[in-house]
């Protein structure tokens, strides 16, 4: 069972205060634990999107599931701007993945947004998954960024200006925040460096994960 109650749907658009950059951690281990229980927001022509992010993990300097292990390229070149940018990427030939540059600019570290509870823009999250349980909107990196469709158009966004893809602090306190191995990597798995929200049912991966 959860540690806390999973917040009720708002019944009017919440109100958000955008995270500035010095409020970010440098390190990327710590800024995947804190960005545990904040916000994020997608701004659509059709409606605004809010979630409350829920898992994270970290790639760090030197660390060979990170990609920008290796130097920089035309592929991971955003990881190595200053915190507080996205680095979007497709894999799997399906699927985008959401992240937050970490560490100062030229480090080439960052955090996956892993998943998100949802607050505001469910229905249109809905339509964007093509589900109707709750539950299945954004429970993995691949679910939460078809809902808030996140593509490659949004490689490199500030985090912390005004634009379609932002961070806004919390909405209410974290619950209590577990650690584990990384999901789904071959390379460097050992190191706990995925963070969660511990009981919250949108967070992902096997329940042994979760505890």
């Amino acid at each position: 069972m959860s540690n806390r109650a999973v917040l009720q749907v708002p019944t009017k658009q919440l109100t958000l205060r955008r995270l500035r950059r010095a409020e970010l951690p440098e390190s990327s281990i710590n800024m995947a634990r804190y960005l545990v229980g904040k916000t994020l927001v997608r701004e659509l022509s059709r409606g605004r999107l809010v979630g409350r992010i829920v898992e994270t993990e970290a790639y760090l300097p030197g660390d060979a599931a990170c990609h920008a292990y290796g130097g920089i390229t035309p592929r991971n070149r955003a990881l190595f701007m200053d915190r507080g940018h996205s680095y979007v990427y497709f894999i799997y030939g399906n699927h985008f993945m959401l992240n937050v540059v970490g560490g100062r600019e030229g480090i080439g570290t960052g955090v996956l947004l892993r998943a998100i509870e949802p607050l505001e823009g469910i229905e249109l999250m809905k339509k964007h998954r093509g589900v109707t349980r709750l539950h299945e909107l954004t429970s993995g990196p691949g679910k939460l960024a078809q809902a808030f469709r996140i593509n490659m158009r949004l490689y490199g966004q500030d985090y912390c200006a005004e634009g379609p893809l932002w961070l806004a602090d919390a909405v209410q306190p974290v619950g209590r925040i577990g650690k584990s191995p990384r999901i789904g990597i071959n390379k460097n798995a050992a190191p706990l460096l995925r963070f969660y929200e511990k009981g919250n049912p949108f967070v992902s991966g096997p329940k042994a994960l979760n505890g």
